[in-house]
C-alpha cells in the first residue's frame, strides 16, 4: 500500500496542478484516490449516466472527449487527454450530467475521486479550488510565473508590475503651493534630494509638477529670477494616477506623454510621485531616455536607431510581470511616438500647408495590439470641399509616400498588399471612405471582406479624431443592420483555423505552427464579428470582450477563458519573435510546439481549444 501511495505521489507531483497542493490536501488525496482500468474503446463518462459522480485523472493512456452525435465527431468537435490531465470537472462543479462522451482510446487506466471527496479537496486546498474554477488562467499563471524565474534567474521581483502605485511609494511627496517662489521650490527640492516639487492647493491636490528638465528650459535659459512664482514656470495640471493603478499602468500613462514622473493620488489627494527608475528597477535602459530620444529626433535615421532599442526594454518589461496585452499596448505607444515624429519631420519638406488630414493606422496598431515585428497599415482622411478631392489628394500623395518610406527605414516593413496612405485608394476624405466601406458592406466580395478585417479596426494617431470617430459609428451602424455581411465575416474568419486534429491533438508540420494566423487571428477576428453586430465602439481584443459581456452578448465564463487563452497566445509570439530577433530569422510567427515543455505545450493546446470554441459558436450564430 505504501508502494503504492508513493508511486502515484510521484506522479502527481509531475503535473500541475497536483504538483503544487499544500502538503494536507496532497496527504488527504493520496489515500482515496482508487485505480480503474479502461479497456481500449470503453467508455468512462456517459451524458445519459445523470450528474457526475467522479473525478478522473488519466495515470496512463488516453481519453477522448466526443459529442454524442457521430456526426458531430467527424466534423471536429472531439478533443483528447492525455495523462496528467483531468475530467469532468464542469459536471461536478454543476451537479449535472457530462455533456460528453469520454472513451478511452486505448488501454487507460485513470486515478478517480469520489464527487464528495473531490468536493472535500476544493474546500481544502486554495490551489486545487482555484484550478477547478479557473482552469486555463490558472494554468497560464503556473507559465507565467515560470518565465519570470527563468528571466529573473531566481530573483525577487516578479509580477512588481501589477503591483499597486501605492505599495511602490517609499517616501512623502516633495511639495509647496504654487505661489511659493522659485528659491522656494528649489531649495525644498535640495534638501530633500529629489529631482521634482509638486505644487498643491489646500486639499492637496496636485495643481503643477516642477522638474529639473524644466529648472534648465524654463529658468536656466530664460534667466528668470528666483523670486519668480513657481505657477510661471511649472507644468500645470499634472498627470495623476490612483494608488489602486497597477504599476504598468504607470508606465504606459509615461510611454504615452513623454514623462518621467506621474503623480500618485487617494481620493483625489497627493500621496506620492514616482519616477520611472521606481516602476522598471532592472534594466539602465530608460523608457524615458528612448522615448524623449524619439521626440527629440531630427532625422528619421536617429528614429531608427531608437527603435532599436525596443526588443531589449521590452524584455525588461516582461521580466518583471507585465501582461502581454500590457506590453502590446506599450510597443504601440512608442510606435505611435515614432511615427508622429516621423510626420512631423517630413512635413516640412512637402507643400502639404494649410490641408486638414488625420493619419490613420489600421490592424494591429489600430488595436494597440503591435508585436515587436510588423509591417505599414496607415492611410489618411483628409476634410476638403466637395469637388476638390483630386486636387488635395495630388498634394498628399507625395508626402503620404515619402512617410512610407520612412517607415520603412524604422523597421514598420511596408506593406504587402498595399495598406499604405501612399497608396491613392488610402488616401481619401471622409465621404469617400465612408463610400468605400458602405460598398464592401453592401456588396460583401471576397476581397471586400479581407479589406474590412484590416481597415475595419481603425484610430487616429495624427490630427483631428473628431472625423475618425464619426466614421467608426457609421461603420457600426451600417454593419449591425445587415447582417448578412456579418455573416461573410463570420465565414471568413473560419478560414483561419487552429491547428486541432480530429481528436484535439496539435497538428504542427514541418514548418510548425504560424501562431500569429492559426493562433490570434481567430480571436481577433471573431471578437471583431461580435463588436460589429452588437455595435461596441471598443478595437482593442480584449476590450471588445469585455464590452460583449456588458452587451449581453457573450457569457462571462467565455470571455474570461478567452482572455487567458488570448494572453498567452499574445505572449508566446512576443517570446518567438524576440528569439527570431537574437537568431537573425525571419520566421518570427512560427512555433514548434515539440519543444515546448509539457506544462506549455498542455496551455497551447488548451488556448487552441478555446480559439475553435469561439469559432464554434459564431458557426451556431451565423448557422454556417
Amino acid at each position: 500500500m505504501a508502494d503504492a501511495l508513493d508511486t502515484t505521489r510521484e506522479f502527481l507531483n509531475t503535473h500541475a496542478p497536483f504538483d503544487q497542493l499544500e502538503p494536507d490536501a496532497l496527504e488527504f488525496l493520496l489515500p482515496r484516490l482508487e485505480t480503474r482500468f479502461y479497456a481500449s474503446g470503453e467508455r468512462i463518462t456517459d451524458p445519459d449516466s445523470g450528474p457526475a459522480q467522479r473525478f478522473f485523472i488519466i495515470r496512463q493512456g488516453r481519453v477522448r472527449g466526443e459529442t454524442p452525435s457521430e456526426d458531430e465527431q467527424i466534423s471536429g468537435k472531439a478533443w483528447e487527454l492525455v495523462p496528467g490531465e483531468s475530467f469532468p470537472i464542469g459536471a461536478l462543479l454543476g451537479r449535472r450530467p457530462v455533456h460528453t462522451v469520454h472513451r478511452a482510446l486505448e488501454d487507460t487506466i485513470c486515478l478517480e475521486l469520489s464527487v464528495e471527496d473531490f468536493d472535500r479537496l476544493r474546500s481544502r486546498s486554495q490551489v486545487f479550488s482555484d484550478f477547478c474554477s479557473r482552469r486555463l488562467a490558472s494554468l497560464l499563471e503556473r507559465v507565467h510565473q515560470g518565465l519570470l524565474t527563468r528571466n529573473l534567474g531566481g530573483a525577487g521581483g516578479s509580477g512588481q508590475l501589477n503591483t499597486p502605485l501605492g505599495a511602490r511609494i517609499a517616501r512623502d511627496p516633495v511639495t509647496c503651493a504654487a505661489d511659493a517662489s522659485l528659491r522656494e521650490a528649489l531649495s525644498a527640492m535640495r534638501d530633500a534630494r529629489v529631482g521634482s516639487i509638486v505644487a498643491v492647493d489646500d486639499d492637496r491636490r496636485p495643481v503643477g509638477i516642477f522638474t529639473m528638465t524644466d529648472l534648465l528650459a524654463r529658468v536656466a535659459l530664460e534667466e528668470l529670477p528666483l523670486d519668480t512664482a513657481l505657477r510661471q514656470v511649472m507644468t500645470p495640471d499634472p498627470i495623476a494616477l490612483p494608488d489602486s493603478a497597477p504599476g504598468f499602468e504607470g508606465i504606459e500613462t509615461m510611454a504615452e506623454h513623454g514623462m518621467k514622473h506621474i503623480c500618485v493620488v487617494a481620493d483625489g489627494r497627493l500621496v506620492g510621485v514616482l519616477g520611472e527608475r521606481d516602476l522598471l528597477t532592472s534594466h539602465p535602459l530608460t523608457l524615458d531616455r528612448l522615448v524623449r530620444g524619439i521626440l527629440r529626433a531630427d532625422t528619421v535615421a536617429t528614429i531608427a536607431a531608437q527603435l532599436r532599442e525596443v526588443p531589449r526594454l521590452i524584455g525588461a518589461v516582461i521580466s518583471q510581470g507585465a501582461e502581454a496585452d500590457q506590453i502590446l499596448r506599450l510597443i504601440t505607444r512608442i510606435n505611435d511616438h515614432a511615427t508622429r515624429r516621423v510626420l512631423a519631420l517630413l512635413r516640412q519638406e512637402h507643400d502639404i500647408e494649410g490641408i486638414d488630414f488625420t493619419w490613420l493606422a489600421f490592424g494591429s496598431q489600430a488595436r494597440e495590439e503591435q508585436a515587436l515585428k510588423t509591417d505599414q497599415d496607415n492611410g489618411i482622411l483628409f476634410r476638403c470641399d466637395r469637388g476638390k478631392e483630386d486636387t488635395v489628394r495630388a498634394c498628399l500623395l507625395p508626402y503620404a509616400q515619402a512617410v512610407n518610406r520612412a517607415l520603412d527605414e524604422c523597421g514598420f516593413d511596408l506593406c504587402p498588399g498595399d495598406v499604405m496612405a501612399g497608396n491613392p485608394e488610402c488616401c481619401l476624405s471622409g465621404p469617400e471612405w465612408q463610400r468605400r466601406f458602405g460598398r464592401w458592406i453592401d456588396q460583401g466580395t471576397p476581397e471586400h471582406l479581407l479589406k474590412s478585417s484590416i481597415f475595419f479596426d481603425l484610430r487616429a494617431i495624427d490630427g483631428d479624431r473628431d472625423p475618425v470617430e464619426a466614421l467608426r459609428s457609421e461603420l457600426l451602424r451600417k454593419t449591425a443592420f445587415n447582417s448578412r455581411f456579418r455573416r461573410q465575416m463570420a465565414a471568413n474568419q473560419m478560414s483561419f483555423r487552429p491547428p486541432l486534429g480530429l481528436f484535439g491533438e496539435i497538428r504542427s508540420g514541418s514548418g510548425g505552427v504560424n501562431i500569429k494566423l492559426q493562433g490570434l487571428t481567430p480571436f481577433v477576428d471573431g471578437a471583431r464579428v461580435i463588436a460589429l453586430a452588437a455595435e461596441l465602439p471598443a478595437t482593442r481584443t480584449h476590450d471588445r470582450l469585455d464590452q460583449a459581456v456588458s452587451a449581453g452578448a457573450m457569457r462571462a465564463n467565455d470571455a474570461r477563458d478567452y482572455h487567458a487563452a488570448l494572453r498567452y497566445l499574445q505572449m508566446l509570439r512576443l517570446r518567438t519573435q524576440q528569439q527570431a530577433l537574437d537568431a537573425d530569422r525571419e520566421d518570427s510567427n512560427r512555433i514548434r510546439p515539440e519543444e515546448l515543455g509539457t506544462l506549455e505545450a498542455r496551455v497551447l493546446k488548451e488556448a487552441f481549444r478555446q480559439a475553435r470554441k469561439l469559432q464554434g459558436q459564431l458557426a451556431v450564430q451565423y448557422q454556417l
